[in-house]
């Protein structure tokens, strides 16, 4: 067996997460307020929106902090894959909050309300520097990192719906075509949408244990079997345990025997190096016929 194990985080983003959940529950205590004291349904319903972001960044903090508990004896990879889920429930959160504003954009075309320009343009700019603040926090990791990419997508949905709302009300202030403000909304809701399929399908994937899309496969099944002494690879299997960490496992048919502790090692350092994967296991066999692993086949798992 080898194993090669990588714990290393880039950054810690429990700053980021504890000031966006602080600033957006104020946000939404204000938009409550606003929405009360001027009647106004758009603000209150823009409430419960913003309300999804505190839901979305502390699922994404509590991901985080899971992701570095140490293993148990009944976990014993940690809670590494809390990080998946919640890059998961972000993206599904996402997509349902923005389809609710397709929906409502939908109906307010048909039928048009009256808008309170001046106070929905300075509710608005107030989201949008909140969650521009907020995403420009959590930019630093969100091309290495599924659920921090997440969170960051959310965030910056927000900030370009807040902003397109404050345009767009800016634009009913000079022309009174109360219709502008559905119409942008749905615009920037079928941007968000397009934005964030990938983001859904790669959490499906991790969550059903695919191959990362950083990882070639195949480029792992021939580094594995053209190795010194190698005849045979079976049984190879690559998975997220994170959103941030991969794992492998393989059996190499090696007729010599075991080829000693230092080729073992080189090997985990090279799919480390080569391949981004931090823990490696891997089984040597010499394919005795008489014991023939009952793994070989491959479609068996």
């Amino acid at each position: 067996m080898s194993h090669n194990h990588d714990h290393h985080h880039d950054h810690d983003y429990s700053r980021a997460f504890g000031i966006g959940i602080a600033l957006n529950t104020v946000f939404v205590c204000l938009e409550l307020f606003f929405g009360y004291r001027g009647h106004s349904l758009a603000l209150t319903a823009d409430a419960g929106h913003n309300f999804s972001d505190v839901l979305a960044l502390a699922a994404a903090w509590g991901a985080a902090v899971l992701s570095k508990r140490i293993p148990s004896s009944r976990y014993t990879y940690g809670l590494r894959s809390s990080s998946i889920l919640a890059g998961l429930f972000n993206a599904v959160l996402l997509l349902v909050v923005t389809g609710a504003i397709i929906w409502e954009a939908m109906g307010r075309l048909s039928h048009p309300e009256a808008v309170s320009g001046e106070t929905v343009v300075t509710i608005a700019l107030i989201g949008f520097l909140i969650n521009l603040v907020t995403a420009t926090m959590l930019h630093h990791g969100h091309e290495h990192d599924l659920n921090i990419r997440a969170a960051f997508i959310h965030m910056a949905s927000d900030a370009a719906v807040s902003l397109g709302v404050a345009l767009s009300g800016v634009a009913v202030l000079y022309t009174g075509y109360v219709r502008l403000d559905p119409l942008v909304s749905l615009f920037i809701s079928m941007a968000i949408v397009y934005g964030t399929w990938d983001l859904l399908k790669d959490s499906v994937g991790l969550a059903l244990h695919a191959v990362p899309e950083n990882i070639d496969p195949q480029g792992v099944r021939s580094y594995l079997a053209a190795l010194p002494g190698v005849h045979e690879v079976h049984d190879l299997h690559i998975w997220g345990m994170s959103t941030t960490e991969s794992a492998l496992t393989a059996h190499l048919v090696m007729p010599q025997g075991h080829p000693g502790d230092a080729f073992m090692s080189k090997i985990s350092a090279d799919i480390h190096d080569l391949f981004h994967i931090g823990h490696a296991t891997i089984q040597i066999e010499t394919g005795d016929p008489d014991h023939p692993c009952v793994l070989a086949p491959e479609h068996l798992v």
